[in-house]
């Protein structure tokens, strides 16, 4: 691991200075060595990124594709669901509807209104009558009945 350098200038009179330097120079080593080590993981983890970057990239799409359809599946059930529950309110609302308009109707003919239905009826009779009494007014050579201008004598009678 370390590189023993033989040739340092030792004083040899100075006891445990060689033991120091050795030391010293062991502990540059080592530290050179964790630097150097620090670069290479370095470039490798740069290096390796892009690589599991496209490989997450990669993998997201998949997941994405195989949860897409079943998304899709479950919005689609929720929709069926929906508009069951949909056309069953309508057919609720559509029936309370036409109970509601029942019992008005009942509730008018107690009080003895009479429908909009009946008052057509008896408008188109009167009509059929007034044309019938024309005729026989015409046949009999009087004036009709919509062209009658009544007098003040006609009044008193």
């Amino acid at each position: 691991m370390a590189n023993k350098k033989s040739d340092r200038n030792v004083d040899p009179q100075i006891p445990g200075e060689d033991e120091d330097s050795l030391l010293a120079g062991r502990i540059r080593d080592s530290a050179r060595q964790i630097w150097l080590a620090g670069l290479g993981a370095y470039t490798k983890a740069e290096e390796d990124a892009g690589r599991f970057f496209d490989r997450l990239v990669h993998e997201g799409e998949e997941l994405e594709g195989k949860t897409r359809g079943l998304v899709e599946r479950r919005v689609k059930a929720v929709e069926h669901r929906v508009e069951d529950v949909r056309d069953r309110a309508t057919g609720t609302w559509d029936r309370l509807e036409t109970l509601f308009d029942e019992r008005v109707a009942g509730a008018l003919r107690r009080l003895g209104i009479p429908r909009h239905e009946d008052l057509q009826r008896l408008q188109d009779r009167v009509e059929e009558l007034e044309k019938e009494l024309d005729e026989q007014r015409s046949a009999a050579g009087r004036p009709a009945i919509g062209t009658q201008s009544l007098s003040a004598s006609d009044e008193e009678e």
